[in-house]
């Protein structure tokens, strides 16, 4: 085992390793989200042909799609599952990609950033005007607790991907 390794491995052991685990049990999370909005779906078009379509069940699922889609996007990130273009970079040296990759993240944190900002208002705005769906009544706010949860977790999988290329350039540089 290189020195490289083992302090990778004892900073994750701590608290860097409990917000990897926060972050891959949202996405998780969000995954019986979209299980649940499939499932609803599902039971709404069996129900149609016996009686009736569940009520509102396209509300659940414009809620429950985008609420799923927000909580993978920090464990995109975490695990470096986000889009890449790597026929520009195939042959590039490793200090290249690492780069490429440093600035990727920074630009995750900024756009985290910002869309934090910006949907925390929203929801502000929401809960201020009450505003809900127009068939069961649901508070759209309700929808926006676990985007802005979302993007909090993806500005910290950015500093922790920030964190981990910067090692990786630290290894490559010493090589």
């Amino acid at each position: 085992m290189t020195a490289a390794t083992t302090d990778n491995d004892l900073r994750r052991t701590g608290f860097e390793a409990r917000l990897r685990t926060a972050i891959t049990v949202w996405a998780i999370l969000g995954g019986f989200f979209l299980l649940a909005v499939v499932l609803v779906n599902t039971l709404s078009v069996v129900l149609q042909f016996f009686w009736k379509p569940i009520s509102g069940d396209l509300e659940l699922t414009e809620l429950g799609v985008a609420i799923a889609a927000f909580m993978f996007l920090p464990y995109c990130q975490l695990i470096g599952a986000n889009v890449t273009a790597d026929i520009f970079t195939s042959k590039a040296p490793p200090y290249v990609v690492a780069l490429l990759k440093l600035v990727a993240a920074f630009v995750a944190l900024a756009f985290a950033t910002l869309l934090l900002w910006s949907m925390y208002g929203g929801m502000m705005s929401r809960l201020q005007y009450g505003n809900t769906t127009a068939i069961l009544q649901v508070p759209i706010w309700w929808a926006y607790v676990p985007g802005v949860m979302s993007w909090v977790l993806l500005i910290v999988a950015s500093i922790i991907s920030i964190l981990d290329i910067l090692r990786e350039l630290r290894v490559v540089w010493t090589s």
